[in-house]
């Protein structure tokens, strides 16, 4: 008999620093009110570049310029109240953003967009109001200087164009 195949829920975040300050939500969860970075799944047909562009426009109404791969993260998570058990794989960039684009709602849940120096997301974390323990970590990656280039990521044409490969290829 073997077990049902392992299927993490693949997130993009993004890391977003400017003058001290990182641009974060604040968003409604099942366990509350949290603090994470612009973050969300990766939908098929999309990129992880093309994700996190997606979510940091939808949750902040700001344009993304990417500029590094922070790294890749891992977490399990299991809701107190409903006791679903969801392990992520957290795709984490380094990015830049203008001014914030006009006409933008905000996607449902995020109350707003702030922005937080690396000590109050500490404290957020340490008071369990961050989304998860990955946005303190991704903080504390990129205070230490941790990059990797953009030319690591491979996305096959057959991503993009899945008349080429209608059962996915070989």
């Amino acid at each position: 008999m073997s077990l049902p195949r392992f299927k993490p829920s693949v997130t993009v975040a993004a890391v977003i620093p400017h003058g001290g300050r990182y641009l974060m939500v604040e968003e409604q969860t099942p366990e509350g009110l949290r603090i994470n970075q612009p973050a969300g799944h990766l939908e098929q047909g999309e990129s992880p570049l093309e994700a996190v562009v997606r979510e940091v426009r939808e949750e902040t109404a700001h344009a993304l310029s990417v500029q590094a791969l922070l790294g890749l993260y891992m977490a399990r998570f299991q809701r107190p109240a409903s006791g679903e058990d969801v392990t992520y794989l957290r795709m984490a960039f380094i990015g830049e953003v203008g001014a914030p684009l006009p006409g933008l709602a905000l996607d449902d849940g995020i109350v707003r967009w702030l922005w937080l120096d690396a000590d109050e997301i500490h404290a957020a974390d340490r008071e369990g109001r961050t989304r998860s323990a990955l946005v303190w970590q991704c903080v504390q990656d990129h205070q230490a200087g941790q990059r990797h280039p953009l030319s690591l990521l491979h996305c096959a044409e057959s991503l993009w164009h899945p008349e080429r490969y209608p059962a996915g290829p070989a």
